[in-house]
C-alpha cells in the first residue's frame, strides 16, 4: 500500500470518527429532552422483568383449573377471596394460585415424609396419605382466614378515617367515597366502593338485600344498613353527638372484641390440630424402637395386636382431627366455602337407583325421627339437606363395614404369615438375637413350615403323628440327631402352629363386630350435628349481645319499628336465626302473638328478655324507652361481653386440649408403655416357669 493510499485511509477513519461523535451529541442533546425522558419513565414503568411471580400465578391458575383433582381447591379458595376481592378477577386469581401453591409445597415435603417413615407399613401409609387431604383443606382454611382477617382489621381504619371525613362532608356517601380511594388498604376499599355504590342507586334497598348476601362479615352488613338508614332518614343528635357516628363506634367496638376472640382462638388452636395429627408419624419409629431394645415385643407389634392398636390409634386421631376443627371454626364468621348448590352428595342422588335406596332410610315428613333429624340440623346450622346427611350415612356405613371385614381378613392373613416367617427361638428379655442365633431359628421355623404344609390338611393330627414322622426324617432330616425329648416338644410346637393357622379364618363374630362398627358410623354424622350444636350453645351469650349493640344502633333512628328490629336480627342472627325468621314470617297476623311464640321458641334467658323489650315497644313504650338501659349500662355490657369471651375461649381451649393431645397419650401409653408392661411381665412369668420346672 502507498503512502497517498495510507494517508487517504486515515483521513477516512478521521471523518468517520467525526461523523460518529457528532451524531452522538445529536443524539444526546435529544435523550436530555423532557419528552423523551418522560417516555422512558413510562417505558421502565410498564415493563416487565424476565421474572414474575405475578405472571406465574396468573399462570399456575390456569393450569390448576384444568386438573381435576385439584380443581376442586382452586375453585373452593375462589369461592371465599371473590367475596372479599369485590370484581377484581385477576387478584383473586393471583391469591387463589398463591395459596394453593404454598399448600402443595407443604403436602408434598409431608407426603415424602410419611412415605420415608412408614414405607414397611402400608396400612398405615395409606391412612396418611388420605388423611393428607384434610390437612390440605385445614392449610388453605387458614391461609384465606388470613385474608378475612386482615380485611377485618383494614375496617377499624376505615371506620377511623369515615368519622373524619364525615365530619368535613356531613354526607354519608360523600364521606364513604372519599376514603374508598385511599389505595393502601385495598381490600377494603373495594367493600366501600360497593357499598358507596348502592347508596347512589335508583333501587338503594333492593341492591342493599343483594350485598347482605355477598357481604363478607356482618360488621359490613351493620355499616352498609346503617349508613341507608342514615342516608334515607337523616342523622340527629344524641346528647350532643352525632348518632351515626356512635353507630360507627359501636360496630368498631364490636370488632375489636371480634378480633380480640379471634387472636386468641387462633393462639389457643394454632397448634392443636398439627398436635392430634403429628404423633402417628412416630409410631412406626417407636415401633422400630421398642422392637431393636426389647426383642420379646415383636410378636406383638408385628402381629393382630399391634396391628389393631394401631388401626384404633389411626381412627382416633382422625376423630379428634376432626372435632377439634369444629371446635374453632364454630366461633368463626367465615362463610362456608362449601359448594351447598351441586355439591357430590346432590350429583349421586340425582341417579334414580342411590335415590330410590337412599328413599329407604329417610324417615318419612311428619315422624318423630324426621323432627328430631330437623332440629339436629337447626340447632347446628347445618347447611346440608336431609337426603345428603343420609347419602353420608350410608357410605360412612357400607364403607366402614367392607373396611373392616377387609381388615380382619387382613388380619388373619398376617397371622399365618408371622407363623410361616418369624423366627422360632426362646429370646432374651433385652437385646437382638445375633446372627447366628437367628440363623439357627430361622432353620427351626424352616423346618416347622416343612410339617405344617404336610400335616395342615388333616383336622385329626396329634403331636404323636408329627413326633413320629420327625423320627422317620421323611419330610426333612433336621432332627435326624435329636432325643425323644426334643421330638417331643418340637411336635407340640409344630401341632400349636398348625391349629393356630388353621384357625385364622373369618369368624362369625368378626362380622357381627363389622356390622356394630357400621352402625356406629352410620350415626357419626348425626353425632357430629350434636357436638356442633352443643359447641353453637356456647356461642349463645355472645350472640345475644351481638342483638344488644343491634338494637342500641337501631333504636334511636327515627322510624324504625319492632319490625324493622326483628328484620335486622334475622339477618345477622346464626343461633337463633330459624325462631327469629318464624317470627318475622307470622308478624303481620299478630305482632304481640309472633314475639309470645319466639319466647316460646327459645329457652335462653337473655334472649327472653330482648323478645320482652320488644313486646312492651310494640304496645305500650318507644323503643327507645324500652331499651334504655342498653344505653346506659352500655359500659357494664362491654365487659361483660369480655369476659363472657373469655370464658368461651377458656372453656373451648380445655376442651380443644382433651381433645388434641388424646391421640399422642394414646400412643405413648396404649402402644408403647402398656404393651412392654404385659409383654415383659408375661414374658418374665414364662421364663421363670421354664427355670422353676428345670429344677
Amino acid at each position: 500500500m502507498t503512502n497517498d493510499q495510507i494517508m487517504y485511509l486515515l483521513i477516512g477513519v478521521v471523518a468517520l470518527f467525526v461523523i460518529v461523535l457528532i451524531a452522538y451529541l445529536i443524539l444526546r442533546k435529544k435523550m436530555q429532552s423532557s419528552g423523551y425522558r418522560e417516555i422512558q419513565q413510562l417505558r421502565e414503568g410498564t415493563k416487565e422483568k424476565s421474572f414474575s411471580m405475578e405472571i406465574l400465578y396468573q399462570k399456575l391458575y390456569v393450569r390448576y383449573s384444568k386438573i381435576p383433582f385439584i380443581k376442586r381447591y382452586i375453585l373452593k379458595i375462589r369461592r371465599r377471596l371473590e367475596i372479599i376481592n369485590i370484581d377484581d378477577e385477576y387478584l383473586t386469581r393471583r391469591q387463589a394460585a398463591e395459596i394453593l401453591t404454598k399448600a402443595i409445597a407443604i403436602i408434598i415435603p409431608l407426603t415424602i415424609v410419611i412415605i420415608w417413615l412408614t414405607h414397611e407399613n402400608y396400612l398405615m401409609m395409606s391412612f396418611l396419605l388420605i388423611f393428607e387431604i384434610f390437612m390440605a383443606d385445614t392449610l388453605i382454611n387458614g391461609m384465606v382466614d388470613k385474608i378475612d382477617n386482615k380485611l377485618l382489621k383494614e375496617q377499624i381504619n376505615f371506620f377511623s378515617e369515615i368519622r373524619h371525613a364525615y365530619h368535613e362532608y356531613n354526607m354519608v356517601e360523600e364521606a364513604i367515597y372519599q376514603v374508598a380511594q385511599d389505595d393502601e388498604n385495598v381490600e377494603m376499599s373495594r367493600q366501600a366502593e360497593k357499598i358507596y355504590d348502592v347508596l347512589i342507586s335508583d333501587d338503594p334497598e333492593g341492591e342493599l338485600e343483594k350485598y347482605y348476601d355477598v357481604a363478607p362479615n356482618p360488621y359490613l352488613k351493620e355499616f352498609a344498613g346503617v349508613s341507608y338508614l342514615t342516608k334515607e332518614f337523616g342523622d340527629r343528635k344524641v346528647n350532643g353527638a352525632s348518632l351515626y357516628l356512635k353507630n360507627l363506634n359501636n360496630i368498631t367496638q364490636e370488632m375489636q372484641l371480634e378480633i380480640l376472640k379471634r387472636d386468641k382462638l387462633d393462639y389457643v388452636f394454632q397448634s392443636l390440630s398439627l398436635i392430634s395429627i403429628v404423633p402417628i408419624l412416630f409410631m412406626e419409629p417407636l415401633k422400630n424402637w421398642a422392637v431393636s431394645q426389647f426383642s420379646f415385643t415383636a410378636s406383638f407389634y408385628e402381629g393382630k395386636g399391634g396391628m389393631i392398636v394401631q388401626i384404633l390409634i389411626l381412627v382416633l386421631t382422625i376423630i379428634c382431627y376432626f372435632l377439634t376443627r369444629k371446635l374453632k371454626d364454630n366461633g368463626s364468621v367465615n362463610l362456608s366455602t362449601k359448594d351447598t348448590e351441586n355439591p357430590w352428595q346432590a350429583k349421586l342422588y340425582r341417579n334414580p337407583i342411590i335415590k330410590k335406596f337412599v328413599d329407604l332410610f329417610i324417615p318419612k315428613p311428619g315422624t318423630k325421627e324426621y323432627r328430631n333429624l330437623q332440629k339436629d340440623m337447626k340447632d347446628a346450622a347445618s347447611k346440608d339437606k336431609i337426603e345428603w346427611i343420609y347419602i353420608n350415612r350410608l357410605l360412612l356405613g357400607i364403607v366402614t363395614f367392607i373396611a373392616t371385614i377387609i381388615i380382619v381378613m387382613q388380619l388373619h392373613a398376617l397371622v399365618i404369615r408371622n407363623v410361616y416367617t418369624d423366627p422360632t427361638a426362646n429370646y432374651d428379655i433385652i437385646g437382638q438375637m445375633s446372627e447366628k442365633d437367628y440363623a439357627s431359628a430361622m432353620e427351626i421355623t424352616n423346618s416347622d413350615n416343612n410339617y405344617i404344609e404336610h400335616f395342615r390338611a388333616d383336622p385329626e393330627v396329634t403331636a404323636d403323628d408329627i413326633a413320629a414322622e420327625m423320627e422317620r426324617g421323611r419330610i426333612d432330616d433336621f432332627y435326624a440327631d435329636a432325643d425323644d425329648d426334643e421330638i417331643q416338644v418340637a411336635a407340640e410346637r409344630v401341632l400349636d402352629k398348625i391349629k393356630l393357622v388353621n384357625s385364622e379364618s373369618m369368624q362369625w363374630f368378626e362380622v357381627i363386630i363389622a356390622m356394630v362398627l357400621a352402625v356406629i358410623a352410620y350415626n357419626m354424622p348425626i353425632w357430629m350435628l350434636k357436638f356442633q350444636a352443643k359447641m353453637r350453645q356456647l356461642e349463645m351469650e355472645d350472640e345475644v349481645m351481638q342483638f344488644q349493640t343491634i338494637i342500641l344502633m337501631l333504636m334511636r333512628i327515627e322510624r324504625v319499628n319492632v319490625e324493622i328490629i326483628l328484620e335486622w336480627l334475622e339477618r345477622y342472627a346464626n343461633i337463633f336465626k330459624e325462631p327469629i325468621s318464624k317470627c318475622v314470617n307470622n308478624y303481620e297476623s299478630g305482632p304481640w302473638e309472633a314475639l309470645e311464640q319466639l319466647k316460646e321458641d327459645v329457652s335462653f334467658p337473655q334472649f327472653i328478655r330482648i323478645v320482652e323489650s320488644l313486646q312492651a315497644a310494640v304496645e305500650k313504650i318507644p323503643i327507645s324507652d324500652a331499651f334504655d338501659e342498653l344505653d346506659t349500662e352500655r359500659d357494664y355490657y362491654q365487659a361483660k361481653r369480655k369476659e363472657s369471651n373469655e370464658r368461651l375461649i377458656t372453656r373451648k381451649g380445655m376442651i380443644g386440649r382433651a381433645i388434641g393431645f388424646a391421640p399422642m397419650i394414646v400412643i405413648f401409653v396404649g402402644y408403647l408403655i402398656i404393651p412392654l408392661v404385659l409383654i415383659g411381665l408375661t414374658s418374665m412369668s414364662t421364663s421363670m416357669a421354664g427355670m422353676t420346672s428345670n429344677y
